[in-house]
C-alpha cells in the first residue's frame, strides 16, 4: 500500500504470513511522486518515484525488493542533459532485463515533450530512447483531418530548416505488455480544465489523487475534471527501438481523477481498443500502425429487448479487466420498461472481444 506522508512517498509492507507490516526501508529520504509498485509472481516487487538525481534533474528511481521487504538494489535512470523523466512504468523481461517506459519534458514542468524507454540490463547498465511526439507517425490522428494536416506541415516544414518542433502534453504511460517479438505500450493524453468564478471561497469539497495536480481552486478558478483526447499505443523491438505507433480518439471523458480508461485485448496479431462511456462500448481494432476497423459503439443492454438504456455521463460506470481474455462492465444504469416503468439498477456484464 502506497501514498505519502509530508509530501514523501511512502510503502507500508504487510505480510500474511506473519500478520506483521513495516514501512518499506530506502524511501523516507526523498521528495517526489510515487508512480508504480510493480509485483512480480515471485514476490518481488519493484517501487518506482520521481525524484530528482544529485544533478537536480527530475528521473525515476528503481528500488527493488525481495518477497520479505527487504531493499536489493536502489538505481535512478541517468537521462540525456537538459531531459527531465517525469513519470514512468516498468516491465521485467524474460531474459532478466528491464524495461521502463514513461515520459520526459522539461526542468519543473508537469507537461511531457514525449516518451521515453529505457533497457537495464542485470549489471545495472542502461540504455535510453527518446522519441518527441512530433516524430510519432500517427500521434494526431485523433485530431480532425485539417488540423492534423497542418500540424504535420508545420512538423515538416521546421525539420526542413533544421528545427525540431516541441508539444507539450500531459500524458500518463499505463502498461507495457509482452506479445510475441514486442513490447506494446499504451497511455493517455489528458489535461486539466478550470471553470473562472467569483466566489472567493468554496471550501474543499473535492481532493483529486494524482501525480500532477493537488488544489481545486488557483486564482479564482475552480478544477472541473481531467478531459481525455487520446490514447497512443506503440510497438518496441526487445532493444527498446520503436517500430510503430497507432492512437485511439477518447470523446467526452471526463473524470476527477486519473485513471486508465481504454483497455487494450491482443487476439491473432490484432489489438482491440476499448472504453465505457454513456453505456456504450466504444471499440477500435488496429494492426500496428494500420486501423483495420474505425471507432464503433455497442450500447450496453439488458436481456429484454422493448427496455430502454438511458444515455449518461458518469464516473460510475467502468471497464476494467477479469481474468483471461475477459472484460467486465460495470455501473448504474436508469432503464425505462414500458410495462413496469423506470428503475435504477447496478450491473455487471462479461465482455470478451472475439
Amino acid at each position: 500500500m502506497g501514498g505519502y506522508y509530508n509530501q514523501i512517498p511512502v510503502v507500508l509492507y504487510f505480510s500474511f504470513l506473519t500478520g506483521k507490516s513495516k514501512v518499506l526501508p530506502g524511501l523516507l529520504n526523498e521528495n517526489g511522486e510515487l508512480t508504480q509498485v510493480k509485483v512480480y509472481p515471485d514476490g518481488t516487487f519493484d517501487v518506482l518515484i520521481s525524484a530528482k538525481n544529485f544533478k537536480g534533474q527530475q528521473t525515476v528511481w528503481m528500488k527493488n525488493y525481495d518477497a520479505n521487504g527487504d531493499i536489493q538494489s536502489n538505481l535512478a535512470l541517468e537521462p540525456d542533459e537538459k531531459k527531465h523523466l517525469i513519470f514512468a512504468r516498468s516491465i521485467k523481461t524474460s531474459n532478466n532485463m528491464q524495461l521502463v517506459a514513461g515520459v520526459f519534458g522539461g526542468r519543473n514542468s508537469d507537461y511531457s515533450r514525449g516518451l521515453f524507454l529505457a533497457s537495464i540490463d542485470p549489471s545495472g547498465a542502461q540504455q535510453l530512447r527518446y522519441y518527441n511526439y512530433g516524430d510519432l507517425e500517427n500521434f494526431f490522428k485523433y485530431m480532425k483531418a485539417k488540423r492534423e494536416k497542418r500540424v504535420k506541415e508545420r512538423i515538416e516544414r521546421r525539420k526542413i530548416r533544421g528545427k525540431r518542433t516541441r508539444f507539450n502534453y500531459r500524458f500518463l504511460v499505463h502498461e507495457i505488455v509482452p506479445y510475441k517479438n514486442q513490447y506494446i505500450l499504451l497511455g493517455e493524453a489528458f489535461y486539466p480544465r478550470y471553470l473562472s468564478t467569483d466566489v472567493g471561497s468554496y471550501g474543499s469539497f473535492f481532493s483529486p489523487n494524482s501525480v500532477y495536480q493537488n488544489a481545486i481552486i488557483r486564482n479564482g478558478r475552480i478544477f472541473d475534471g481531467y478531459h481525455y483526447t487520446h490514447a497512443v499505443v506503440m510497438g518496441f523491438d526487445l532493444n527498446g527501438k520503436l517500430l510503430w505507433d497507432n492512437s485511439f480518439e477518447i470523446n467526452d471523458v471526463r473524470t476527477f481523477t486519473l485513471e486508465q480508461f481504454v483497455k487494450l485485448e491482443i487476439v491473432n496479431d490484432k489489438i482491440a481498443l476499448l472504453y465505457l462511456f454513456e453505456n456504450e462500448l466504444r471499440t477500435k481494432i488496429i494492426q500496428n500502425d494500420e486501423v483495420l476497423e474505425g471507432k464503433t459503439f455497442e450500447p450496453i443492454k439488458t436481456k429484454a429487448e422493448n427496455e430502454i438504456v438511458k444515455k449518461e455521463a458518469t464516473d460510475l460506470n467502468k471497464l476494467d479487466y477479469w481474468y483471461r481474455d475477459f472484460f467486465f462492465a460495470h455501473g448504474v444504469q436508469e432503464i425505462t420498461n414500458p410495462g413496469t416503468g423506470k428503475r435504477r439498477v447496478f450491473f455487471i456484464n462479461k465482455i470478451r472481444y472475439h
